[in-house]
């Protein structure tokens, strides 16, 4: 044990903490490992054991405290590209065949839906611009 050096079980610290990173998907045992790896600088530079286990905590410790809150910011953000049906509420379609609170058929981006008023009361003739307001299924509910 004693013909390893320091610098080297820090690096073994830094892979093992990778494991579980990659296995539970937590990044804070990656920013774990960059402390390790700090540590194994201090090692590699002669720094003294104190010193490399400082190293460790204040660079892992400043790494969570830093990096999680920001990530935790980034994940509670909705995506600025939305997809799929998304993507099409909010988009004005053509009335192809009455729609009213039963049904009838828009055209949306290019295709043909079926379509439903979102108030029954409510009817649009062939030929009208709607609006669509949500999807239920493969029917576009319209005002």
């Amino acid at each position: 044990m004693n013909d390893i050096d320091a610098w080297v079980w820090w690096l073994v610290g830094a892979a093992a903490l990778g494991i579980p990173l990659v296995v539970t998907a937590m990044p804070e045992f990656g920013m774990l490992a960059v402390g390790a790896v700090a540590a194994a600088v201090a090692a590699g530079l002669g720094l003294g054991a104190v010193v490399q286990v400082l190293t460790f905590l204040v660079v892992s410790v400043a790494l969570i405290a830093v990096v999680r809150p920001v990530a935790a910011r980034h994940g509670r953000q909705s995506p600025r590209l939305a997809t799929g049906v998304e993507a099409l509420k909010g988009r004005q379609a053509v009335v192809l065949e009455r729609v009213d609170g039963s049904g009838g058929r828009i055209k949306l981006a290019g295709e043909i839906w079926s379509a439903r008023a979102l108030d029954s009361g409510r009817a649009y003739e062939a030929g009208q611009e709607v609006d669509v307001v949500d999807i239920e299924g493969a029917t576009a509910i319209v005002i």
